[in-house]
């Protein structure tokens, strides 16, 4: 018992005032992450070489600006240092070297003979390229000459290098990477990402790592739950920045950089420059230098063979079939197919399999286990049809993909871009498929200046779907179901809203006479003088019409011909015209209709009702006798109201011989 009488609980989970708030599943999940106030921490001194180049000479300013021209690089920033042109003036340890031989480098790409300048000296930067090109390594070995000049890490540290990807696939493949080069500078790293073992997760990051290799989601739950910091981190990498932020990543990078610490030095990286970008660079960078390989646009690999195939969504299908049939009959047959929905992934998964060619999928309700075992197989060729959702539109690294298949045109042209980046790596040549159907036709002027942009051939169809597009949002009444010149331009008079009445209304007096109204409705309703059938036209003295389905509010019931209501309908009655009486043959009509005729119609329909109500009264009859006859049974039994004999027999006998007809009476009478 506490002092002020209360019982204290017993329970170990941590819900009063100094355990945590809610439960561990709603760790990152629910739980924000407090502002770090910096000012009031004392933190580890960053140790920041100054970078010098090792090239044996220095080169004029016409030299470089030729070569940046040649490899169509431009930057952004005052004082952007030199590029490089061999691994050996950068000035990276023998064993970086050593491993960039070993894997097959011979020299640095643009991206990386520009970027790993700017990335030494310690500056933010932005570095935008194709995919394929070597983004990886521009911003990986930096990270390890910057972690080699940091003091080494204590117990409870945490990392001092972070990178963050969009997905799983991407964090796995840069992890890869660091894992082959950082073993020879013997730099130890991990990743973070949802769909793992997170108890193996936990347990590198209490030993010790410097290097993260994290998504949003996973790196949060370990920092609500203080199983890490980002104290020491002074080297941050935001790889593909747009995927992250058209994924909803935002809310979560901001959170995550709050947590690092100011001094720091920022990265971004990216295939492609879109505005939202732009506005995060705008905050968390400062001082920043800017390069781009490439266009400023929207850009495609040169080295893929684009085809624009305008067909409808029906045709996909078997266009599919007969292109995988010519694909497999090549030599390097390995291909991705993207499809938009997890479950149509599934079908088409099916179907290719049921066409006889070995294939598997891979999208996001795929289990961990299952992805892995996916892309192994699919990278070591026993399966060489890979079908997926844009999960592997980024960050699948098979330097031997020869085709992609857009089955589904994305959403943006920047995933196009990615998609049919999987193919043409590391300067290679690759052919992109792309089934292009009306409903994509909003994007067919942004795809149109991809095409020229790589000096593509660009479809007929393609054009006249972006023309088409271009005339709707000029001419409403070309995305109408009925275009203008098929409207009558003649309107009646009457305010009638009932289309037939109107059409009556319009038609001359001759036409009028010999015109039937025929009903397109195919109601199976039975023709019963109860129902009342559709009214002649206005003065016509002909035949009465030939619809099926009733004109009025009522409706008649199959079994007992009794007249139902029908509800009424959502749309509005149509407004009555005023009753117009004229004489014709010496017959006074009213809006074309005798009264006379009308009286008469009304007795046969009474007529009529009267007959069918006869012809069911013996039915009645028979029904109400046998009803009596089973209720002379009960009553026999006594299990009902005194038959007629015994209220006979009640009241011509006495009370005792009453009495006598019962058992107990007789016992005691006799």
């Amino acid at each position: 018992m506490s002092r002020n009488g209360r019982r204290r609980s017993r329970s170990r989970s941590p819900r009063g005032r100094g355990g945590m708030v809610g439960s561990r599943y709603e760790i990152g999940k629910l739980q924000t992450l407090r502002p770090v106030q910096w000012s009031q921490l004392k933190l580890e001194t960053i140790v920041r070489e100054p970078y010098r180049s090792k090239a044996s000479y220095r080169r004029s300013e016409r030299e470089i600006s030729e070569w940046r021209r040649s490899k169509e690089i431009t930057t952004k920033g005052h004082d952007i240092p030199d590029p490089i042109f061999t691994f050996e003036e950068s000035g990276f340890p023998a064993e970086i070297i050593d491993e960039l031989r070993y894997a097959g480098f011979t020299s640095p790409t643009p991206i990386q003979a520009q970027g790993w300048p700017i990335a030494l000296s310690g500056r933010d930067m932005v570095g935008i390229a194709k995919t394929g090109s070597g983004k990886t390594l521009s911003y990986l070995i930096p990270a390890l000459i910057h972690i080699d000049q940091q003091p080494r890490l204590r117990r409870g540290d945490g990392p001092i290098a972070l990178i963050l990807a969009p997905t799983r696939e991407l964090a796995q493949q840069i992890k890869q990477v660091a894992d082959d080069f950082g073993r020879a500078l013997k730099y130890k790293n991990t990743c973070l990402f949802g769909g793992g073992k997170k108890r193996k997760q936990q347990d590198d990051l209490e030993y010790g790592v410097e290097i993260v290799i994290a998504t949003p989601g996973r790196l949060i739950d370990f920092l609500s739950s203080n199983q890490t910091n980002l104290r020491r981190c002074s080297y941050l990498v935001l790889d593909e920045a747009d995927r992250m932020l058209d994924m909803g990543f935002e809310p979560q990078i901001r959170t995550i950089i709050e947590q690092i610490r100011p001094d720091r030095q920022t990265l971004m990286w990216s295939a492609t420059w879109p505005d939202i970008v732009a506005r995060l660079v705008k905050d968390y960078l400062k001082d920043y230098a800017q390069i781009n390989v490439g266009s400023l646009k929207l850009a495609a690999n040169h080295n893929i063979l684009q085809i624009i195939d305008v067909c409808q969504e029906y045709e996909k299908e078997s266009k599919l079939s007969i292109l995988l049939r010519e694909i497999m009959a090549e030599k390097e047959c390995k291909t991705i197919i993207f499809i938009e929905t997890k479950k149509r992934v599934d079908d088409i998964t099916r179907k290719v399999k049921r066409d006889g060619w070995p294939a598997r999928c891979i999208h996001g309700d795929k289990s961990q286990n299952e992805r892995d075992a996916t892309l192994n197989s699919f990278r070591s060729g026993r399966t060489p049809i890979l079908i997926a959702t844009d999960v592997a539109a980024r960050g699948l690294d098979v330097d031997d993909v020869k085709f992609v298949i857009n089955f589904d045109f994305p959403t943006t042209s920047e995933d196009y871009i990615h998609r049919i980046g999987r193919t043409g790596r590391c300067n290679n040549t690759g052919t992109a498929y792309t089934f292009f159907t009306p409903n994509n036709a909003s994007k067919a002027r942004d795809l149109i200046d991809v095409l020229k942009e790589a000096k593509q051939v660009i479809n007929p169809k393609l054009v006249e779907l972006a023309n088409m597009k271009i005339k709707a949002r000029g001419n409403r009444h070309m995305t109408s179901r009925y275009p203008r010149e098929r409207r009558s331009r003649t309107r009646s008079k009457s305010k009638s809203r009932s289309p037939i009445r109107n059409r009556r209304a319009a038609l001359p007096d001759r036409r009028r006479s010999h015109t039937r109204s025929r009903s397109r409705s195919r109601t199976p309703v039975r023709r019963t003088s109860l129902v009342r059938r559709d009214v002649r036209p206005r003065g016509s003295p002909g035949r009465r019409s030939t619809s099926r389905s009733p004109r009025r509010s009522g409706s008649v019931n199959r079994r007992r011909m009794i007249p139902v209501t029908r509800k009424p309908s959502r749309s509005p009655p149509p407004s009555r015209s005023p009753v117009i009486s004229r004489r014709v043959n010496g017959r006074e009509l009213k809006n074309g209709r005798s009264p006379s005729r009308e009286r008469d119609r009304d007795r046969d329909r009474d007529r009529e009702r009267d007959r069918e109500r006869d012809r069911d009264r013996p039915r009645e009859r028979e029904r109400d006798r046998r009803r009596r006859s089973r209720s002379r049974s009960r009553n026999g039994n006594g299990n009902g109201r005194a038959s007629s004999y015994d209220r006979t027999l009640t009241e011509n006998c006495s009370f005792e011989d009453m009495c006598k007809t019962t058992l107990v009476g007789r016992l005691v009478y006799e």
